[in-house]
């Protein structure tokens, strides 16, 4: 398991906190404010950060970060530029995990052995590659390996036991739970569902459990933090964060997001 990973999810199970992974799109609503919200992200109690790379066919998002990607690809947001914007972050916080979530198609035309080396120089810390299963990581995996990137795979409502097995062996980091058939942002998340599939990942593996989509609000993110070790809120951030003006509201958005998630999330420990 990557340090940064790991740290971060001992220090939160030693102290009786729920890791909290707030998810924005890398370069939206702006590139240049990207970082800054980040470092407001931590500031407002966010655990590890989860850095989604701007795709034209997000196949896994809903249209609220569908848009996201646009805005920031029309602002010229490549993967390179995600890997600026972490280096940057980095300089301030040499303690935050960083996990890109994205497709393989910018990783493959970056290279697929040469990404995961670039990617640790920049300091990020795992990767989540939505159309990219273990069994077709070949060379990449081995990169990844060698730099120390944590591969966290997806496990959704529909997943076999089977393939549970098989996804738990070639995990690293921490496994993230689909709580939705469907896509970012959509539907109604039924918490009452959620303990049996998670108890269920537990039979196969020690890794943490991370549960994410269709979470929208702090109760929900406290009711979901009952039986998982993370909680990943996305969609209802980044609507949020579209409708700054100025890195500065931006920033002021993203605290008064998450800091009440954090603060019913810790409440909930008590």
């Amino acid at each position: 398991m990557n340090r940064r990973i790991k740290a971060c999810f001992e220090t939160a199970s030693s102290s009786g906190r729920k890791v909290l992974i707030p998810f924005i799109t890398a370069g939206d609503p702006k590139p240049e404010w990207t970082v800054d919200i980040m470092h407001a992200l931590v500031e407002a109690g966010a655990d590890l950060l989860e850095l989604g790379v701007p795709f034209s066919d997000p196949m896994a998002d809903g249209p609220v970060i569908q848009t996201a990607s646009e805005r920031a690809i029309e602002n010229g947001v490549t993967l390179n530029t995600v890997l600026d914007m972490v280096a940057e972050f980095r300089r301030d916080d040499e303690h935050t995990p960083v996990v890109l979530m994205g497709y393989m198609n910018p990783l493959e035309r970056f290279g697929r052995q040469e990404f995961p080396a670039a990617a640790k120089a920049a300091g990020v810390d795992g990767l989540l590659l939505v159309d990219c299963p273990p069994e077709e990581r070949d060379d990449l995996g081995a990169a990844m390996d060698d730099a120390s990137i944590d591969g966290v795979c997806l496990v959704a409502p529909t997943t076999t036991r089977e393939r549970l097995a098989y996804l738990a062996r070639h995990a690293s980091g921490f496994i993230y739970y689909v709580s939705l058939k469907g896509i970012t942002g959509a539907g109604q998340l039924d918490t009452a569902e959620l303990q049996g599939p998670i108890d269920q990942i537990r039979e196969f593996s020690a890794l943490p459990v991370a549960v994410g989509f269709g979470i929208k609000t702090a109760e929900m993110a406290s009711t979901v933090a009952q039986f998982a070790d993370a909680v990943v809120i996305g969609s209802a951030l980044v609507e949020v964060l579209a409708e700054s003006s100025s890195s500065a509201e931006a920033c002021a958005e993203a605290r008064a997001f998450v800091a009440p998630v954090r603060e019913s999330m810790d409440n909930m420990a008590r």
